[in-house]
């Protein structure tokens, strides 16, 4: 089972996501997406969040009330963080997810820690956390039909723009085709090229 959240603090609202258990944790981390960017309280076991972008946006581009919402959304699903204050929560994108196979049901590491970032969090807020409780839904997906078929539409997306590059360089080779066409035709039509009839005959000799 997969929690879903919407936080509608900005337009348009950006989807949170958490799985129920540590094993629904490993799917989420299997099958994420590369626009996910995955959150956690720091150094205590919690939930594992994520927030999905839209495409092209960044880790930095995360909304600052945005970020504030998973931040306390995370904390609020810690065992030990949700009774703590001055807590710590970790974000990464997906892709900086490290999963061996000596690693226990849930736990994680990372490729590169200069992608790890931290935001504090001095204490929860009740009204962030019932704002998100509110719009909670409970779903069964099929996170890897999910995944196949956004990797589909990526991979149409670039099918797509090289067939339009590709039409655009082969109109343009046709245009600079035709101008060269147009100039060579141009140089033959001057003066110096063209002759003339006006000295060829005298009307006089077909008397």
């Amino acid at each position: 089972m997969v929690f879903y959240f919407l936080s509608a603090v900005v337009n348009p609202a950006y989807t949170i996501y958490m799985g129920k258990d540590k094993y629904e944790n490993e799917d989420l981390i299997k099958y994420g997406w590369p626009e996910d960017i995955w959150f956690h309280v720091d150094k205590l076991s919690s939930a594992h969040v994520y927030l999905r972008m839209q495409k092209g946006l960044t880790i930095d581009d995360i909304p600052k009330e945005v970020l504030i919402d998973c931040a306390q959304l995370v904390k609020n699903n810690s065992i030990q963080g949700c009774k703590m204050n001055n807590i710590n929560v970790v974000y990464t994108p997906w892709a900086n997810l490290k999963k061996t196979g000596e690693m226990d049901v849930g736990q994680i590491g990372f490729f590169r820690q200069k992608e790890v970032k931290l935001v504090s969090v001095e204490k929860k807020i009740n009204e962030i956390v019932n704002r998100l409780e509110k719009t909670k839904d409970e779903r069964h997906p099929d996170l890897a039909a999910e995944r196949a078929t956004r990797d589909q539409e990526e991979r149409n997306e670039k099918k797509a723009v090289l067939q339009e590059t590709k039409k655009r360089e082969k109109d343009e080779v046709k245009k600079k085709k035709e101008v060269e066409e147009l100039r060579n035709y141009t140089s033959l039509m001057t003066g110096d090229n063209m002759t003339t009839n006006e000295e060829a005959y005298d009307s006089d000799d077909f008397m």
